[in-house]
């Protein structure tokens, strides 16, 4: 398993009507696997979140909709960035992602996270729980489902999970690798190091350096080499061969955020706070930002949010084009 180039489609607002919404999805999805992608991701979400959108806007079902995708696609392999722990038992979740591995003929990575969004959870009915909790539980759901994700039956009391010789059959393969996504050096770094095969490193680019050191510290701390744990950072790419129109596409979207900030923060503070995750031009402009700031500081493989116009022909094949080359080697 190797994700060096990911593709994450956070946005399903760009359809006219729903009939149209998957057919988009399913092209994307085609597009980023034509262009080189190594992985398409979808959210683990059910309302839009505050950076992207209001919370009516549309947001599939993600583990539906990667089964769908898995169906419409050959190659590419079909995760979420992340799954939010705090939705599924862990038991059931391992079940879920090993159906969309034996449906996709092996494609299946399981990306998972603590959760975050409060909203979902009070309008859903979930417990959100503290900060704490959510590692806590997080932490027990890994040591139930990474033994049966390779075979095993795990029985486990914990505080917050239970599991009595739990059986996952049909497997085709014993090595489905898991993802953690996020930023936190001391709780997230620790569990990857313990039970992941990759880490989607979510932060700005200039704290890089410093999350690459605190990682390999976690994984000596481990007894792990720090090699065999692979890394991408989540970036937020705007590419169109007219340099100017990318920018502008970039500033629309700005002001549309602001707009949606509850925050009331102005277009120039939005555009500080998000500069430094944000890749923006031509696609050698871009490439070139990429590897500067995130491929020189240590880091293995990009995984690329394209909200403002992903979903417009052409702009993955671009992507792929200019990006490939600085992950893919040889």
């Amino acid at each position: 398993m190797s994700i060096r180039l990911g593709y994450q489609m956070p946005n399903f607002s760009h359809a006219t009507t729903p009939r149209e919404l998957f057919p988009s999805v399913i092209a994307q999805a085609r597009a980023a696997e034509a262009a080189g992608f190594d992985a398409a991701f979808v959210m683990d979400h059910f309302y839009q979140l505050p950076v992207l959108g209001a919370p009516e806007e549309p947001m599939l079902e993600a583990y539906t909709a990667l089964g769908a995708l898995a169906t419409a696609t050959e190659r590419i392999q079909l995760s979420t960035l992340v799954t939010g722990n705090t939705y599924r038992n862990p038991a059931m979740l391992a079940k879920t992602v090993t159906t969309l591995d034996v449906v996709s003929g092996g494609r299946a990575v399981l990306g998972i996270g603590a959760g975050w969004f409060e909203l979902e959870h009070t309008g859903y009915g979930y417990e959100f729980g503290t900060f704490t909790e959510r590692f806590q539980r997080l932490e027990e759901a890994l040591q139930i489902i990474q033994p049966m994700l390779r075979g095993q039956r795990p029985s486990f009391d914990g505080a917050w999970y239970h599991t009595r010789d739990a059986i996952n059959e049909p497997r085709i393969r014993d090595d489905l690798p898991i993802m953690l996504g996020g930023g936190g050096e001391k709780k997230t770094f620790a569990m990857a190091a313990r039970f992941a095969d990759h880490l989607n490193i979510i932060c700005n680019t200039s704290e890089l350096p410093r999350k690459v050191a605190a990682l390999r510290q976690r994984c000596e701390e481990a007894g792990r080499d720090p090699q065999s744990l692979e890394t991408s950072f989540l970036a937020f790419v705007i590419v169109d061969e007219d340099g100017d129109r990318a920018r502008k596409l970039q500033e629309e979207l700005l002001q549309k955020q602001a707009a949606q900030d509850p925050s009331g923060l102005p277009v120039q503070s939005l555009r500080e706070g998000q500069a430094d995750r944000q890749f923006v031009g031509t696609p050698d402009d871009v490439a070139e930002q990429i590897q500067r700031r995130v491929i020189d500081q240590g880091v293995d493989g990009i995984i690329v949010n394209m909200v403002a116009n992903g979903h417009e022909p052409g702009v993955l094949e671009l992507a792929g084009k200019a990006l490939s080359p600085l992950v893919h080697q040889g």
